[in-house]
């Protein structure tokens, strides 16, 4: 498989292979100089595993499956990594990768700030002195997050206060070319309010006065999330398969 793959180098080769899509804008930064290879509509990538995920493709499943498999028996891609691939199907989750955890996710994006939402005017950039309300609503609200305090992966956190509780934030994860929201939550008592809304539609109208696009990701389970993504505009949807590399 890779002997017939089309090797190419770095991320403006990937970019004019995916043809500029804004996920493939977002994944790799600006300085990364991933590994490619292109292969049958396929176009995926390696990037070191200090810079972030292993690997990633976009395109047909199948070919980035094989080819992902192929590299995995030459040890280049090791068990423990996670690799960001089209939605796969059952036949995909059966083949040769040996998988020990899988996501299904939507990369939402949109191109324009969303409508006023009611109380996005409270959304305030956070600062060092809120990290410990910020830990202790994330714990609360949203224990399996990963985006946490301290990730190095966030640039900024926002959040809403109601006196002096905070009780929404959510994660600025900017990448490449693309802003980017993570970690979006509510404290448990305070939901039904309207605050995912005036929490999203705050972060994304700041970070527009950066990006051409702003993106963010969805469990394909969560639907009344993404009820609410769409309603704010984030209409462009790319459907992803994360997998955990047994």
């Amino acid at each position: 498989m890779i002997g017939t793959a089309r090797a190419a180098h770095g991320r403006a080769a990937v970019l004019a292979a995916t043809g500029h899509h804004p996920y493939a804008r977002h994944v790799l930064g600006r300085d990364d100089e991933p590994q490619a290879w292109l292969l049958d509509g396929t176009t995926a990538w390696l990037l070191p595993a200090e810079g972030g995920p292993a690997g990633g493709a976009f395109g047909a499943p199948g070919p980035a499956v094989e080819l992902f498999a192929a590299l995995l028996a030459r040890g280049v891609v090791r068990s423990g990594q996670w690799l960001h691939l089209p939605r796969l199907g059952s036949a995909d989750l059966a083949g040769p990768l040996p998988i020990a955890r899988h996501h299904d996710w939507d990369f939402l994006w949109a191109t324009a700030a969303p409508p006023h939402q009611p109380g996005e005017e409270r959304v305030v950039r956070l600062t060092a002195s809120d990290l410990p309300a910020l830990t202790a609503l994330v714990d609360e609200a949203f224990p399996t997050s990963t985006s946490r305090p301290g990730d190095p992966r966030v640039v900024d956190w926002y959040g809403i206060r109601t006196g002096d509780r905070l009780v929404a934030a959510g994660a600025d994860r900017s990448r490449g070319e693309i802003g980017f929201l993570a970690g979006l939550t509510v404290a448990p008592a305070e939901r039904g309010r309207g605050l995912g809304a005036a929490l999203t539609a705050g972060m994304t109208r700041a970070l527009f006065a950066r990006y051409d696009h702003v993106a963010l990701g969805v469990y394909t389970h969560n639907v009344g999330a993404t009820r609410l993504y769409r309603r704010l505009g984030f209409t462009g949807t790319l459907e992803r398969t994360s997998l955990g590399i047994g």
